[in-house]
């Protein structure tokens, strides 16, 4: 089974910063029962806190020290999986608070947490031209391929929900006529030469399985998916 572990600038860039709404956003002003107040954690800021030495040193850091295997070591079928992390970093660029907003398994999320935890210092974020304590969210994503077959769709290991989608199968050792194809929601009906239609009905994600003629599992691949022409977002900042 290969591997793939995929870094790249999008991870740290801003579709998945809490940005401004506007310049006199305020942190959060937290009343206790005693009627004693502290300053709470900003969840919107003028500059994001950010990885010390920018973009190129985050995805060094993580080429040297997350192990990218650890998916598939533990079993997960093929597929794409984005583990996301909320964190906090404080006024001097430490980290805590560390939180999985993702579930996948297989211990992609536990991995994102132990290199997290062996982070150096962040670069804390900025309002109104001050450090400040801020949460922070981080996109990785692990890609995982099997040896024994390739199954090609529009949007790699992508589904639409509602619609017929075509995809196209090949297990290597395995002759069309052979293969045996189910899905674990909606239908998967096979036409000429390894070509596919699948249709499921609601979002989420799929698992799709391969079987030879004597019923004998060649492997599984995971598939998000998606409601069509609708926007994906990652999750939601939660304290």
């Amino acid at each position: 089974m290969n591997f793939r572990l995929l870094v790249s600038i999008l991870f740290i860039g801003m579709p998945f910063v809490v940005s401004a709404q506007n310049e006199n956003q305020k942190d959060t002003l937290i009343v206790f029962s005693n009627n004693s107040t502290k300053i709470g954690i900003f969840e919107k800021v003028d500059i994001a806190a950010s990885f010390s030495g920018g973009d190129l040193e985050w995805r060094r850091f993580l080429e040297r020290n997350l192990r990218g295997d650890v998916a598939a070591e533990n079993g997960a079928p093929s597929g794409i999986y984005t583990v996301v992390m909320q964190f906090v970093v404080d006024k001097d660029g430490n980290i805590s608070d560390i939180k999985p907003l993702t579930q996948f398994g297989y211990g992609m999320e536990e991995e994102v947490v132990r290199i997290l935890k062996k982070s150096p210092k962040w670069s804390p974020a900025m309002q109104n031209g001050k450090p400040v304590k801020a949460y922070r969210k981080q996109p990785i994503t692990f890609m995982i391929e099997t040896d024994g077959f390739q199954i090609i769709s529009d949007e790699p290991y992508v589904l639409y929900s509602g619609i017929t989608n075509h995809i196209n199968i090949t297990a290597y050792k395995v002759k069309p006529d052979d293969l045996e194809v189910t899905i674990s929601q909606g239908t998967i009906i096979p036409g000429a030469g390894g070509n596919y239609t699948v249709r499921v009905s609601k979002p989420g994600r799929v698992i799709i399985q391969l079987f030879n003629k004597k019923h004998k599992e060649i492997g599984e691949a995971s598939f998000e998916v998606k409601e069509k022409n609708r926007p994906v977002t990652i999750p939601t900042l939660k304290g």
